[in-house]
């Protein structure tokens, strides 16, 4: 087969959650595990950062990758969901897998992957650890997919467990409260295996406390315990809070020397070294276009926070969203002064237009819908001055039309 002919029947042979939501989602490891035992266990041959939370995972694993790479190491990096090419997903020091070792993957696993109905994501960590395995990384950062607890990449025994930010996000699997959804993150910490989390936040720092003193482990609350601060290349002010988190895992990482020198040029290099879209990201200058994959209340939080930094005539929004987004939690955030530009991603879990600015009209922001993203950012470029702001957002499925 040739490569798109492989990710067409990854991605549609099986369900996945990016296009499916919860429907997609089996609740058990046992899958994984059985696929795993196949490629003669790879999880177990290299080392590992294992990266779970709400907001703020994905860009706390480029910035680890980043440093280790810094330091001299061969740096596995496995991330969801991607934007533009499913090879973004699986990275050493920053380069994409091949086209060829996908297809070859898949074509060797196929029949076993058909027979036991592993999901998308299942597919997708046993062949990044297969990868990482059959290439010898130093150690590779592996980002949770979903929660932690029941996750694919919930088998390995990492060197370190990073927690980031908890928020109020996938409510209908992981549940409706910050506990039940920082218990489900949890879920990541190991016997005897330390773990950091990146920000202290008062209501749910028992959970953490308590399961790491179920599983003898270190626990850093490395917001409370981070003085020290660094500059990177990662715009957005909500940085700073995963930035302590990198260094208390550093700290907490045996058996590698990282210098501060690695941690400064690491983290300043982040896009450079790993690749990294879509967080933050300047798309155009005058008028200034940013893009952000921020999706739930807490990242919409630091986006209005980091606008408010910001100097601009005008405020315009290109947003849309998925079916399943708290709406009632995140529109009343947004400024009632800006123009709106309502959208659907291209996908079938995309949230209509129509719906989105009348759900939108009960929160007083008024605005206009388009068939497209690009139909309604080339519409607001031609209204906008050169001294307006742009924000695309709303979902990884908008900002990937856009990067």
């Amino acid at each position: 087969m040739t490569y798109k002919k492989t990710l067409d029947w990854m991605f549609s042979q099986l369900p996945m959650y990016q296009q499916k939501g919860a429907s997609a989602l089996t609740a058990k490891l046992d899958n994984i595990q059985l696929f795993t035992a196949r490629l003669g266990h790879p999880q177990k041959k290299f080392k590992s950062i294992h990266v779970a939370g709400t907001n703020g995972k994905g860009s706390s694993s480029h910035m680890l990758a980043s440093v280790l790479q810094e330091a001299g190491y061969k740096v596995g990096l496995y991330t969801s969901p991607h934007l533009k090419d499913f090879r973004e997903r699986i990275r050493i020091n920053g380069k994409p897998v091949s086209q060829g070792f996908v297809v070859d993957f898949i074509k060797r696993n196929m029949k076993f992957l058909s027979v036991n109905h592993l999901s998308f994501f299942e597919m997708s960590v046993g062949m990044a650890f297969n990868y990482f395995d059959l290439e010898k990384v130093d150690i590779a950062v592996i980002e949770v997919g979903l929660g932690g607890r029941l996750d694919a990449t919930n088998i390995i025994v990492p060197e370190v467990s990073l927690i980031t930010n908890i928020g109020m996000d996938h409510k209908e699997i992981l549940g409706n409260s910050l506990t039940l959804i920082a218990k489900e993150k949890s879920g990541i910490i190991k016997n005897r295996v330390p773990v950091v989390i990146s920000e202290f936040q008062e209501e749910i720092a028992s959970v953490f406390v308590s399961e790491a003193e179920r599983f003898n482990s270190r626990i850093v609350f490395a917001s409370e315990t981070e003085k020290e601060t660094y500059k990177t290349d990662l715009l957005g002010s909500y940085q700073e809070l995963n930035v302590k988190g990198i260094v208390a895992t550093l700290k907490e990482l045996s058996g590698f020397k990282v210098s501060r020198e690695n941690i400064e040029k690491g983290l300043q290099n982040v896009v450079k070294n790993t690749g990294l879209m879509g967080r933050w990201q300047i798309l155009g200058e005058r008028p200034m276009i940013v893009c952000d994959t921020a999706h739930n209340k807490e990242g919409f939080k630091v986006v209005m926070e980091q606008l408010e930094q910001l100097k601009f005539d005008r405020l315009h929004f290109v947003i849309g969203f998925v079916k399943d987004k708290a709406l009632e939690e995140i529109l009343p955030q947004f400024p009632k002064t800006a123009f709106y530009y309502f959208v659907k991603p291209e996908i079938w879990r995309g949230l209509d237009t129509a719906t989105l600015k009348q759900k939108a009209s009960e929160y007083g922001l008024e605005g206009k819908t388009y068939h497209s993203v690009k139909e309604a950012l080339n519409a607001c470029m031609s209204t906008a001055n050169s001294d307006d702001l742009i924000y695309v957002g709303g979902s990884n499925f908008v900002v990937a039309e856009v990067v």
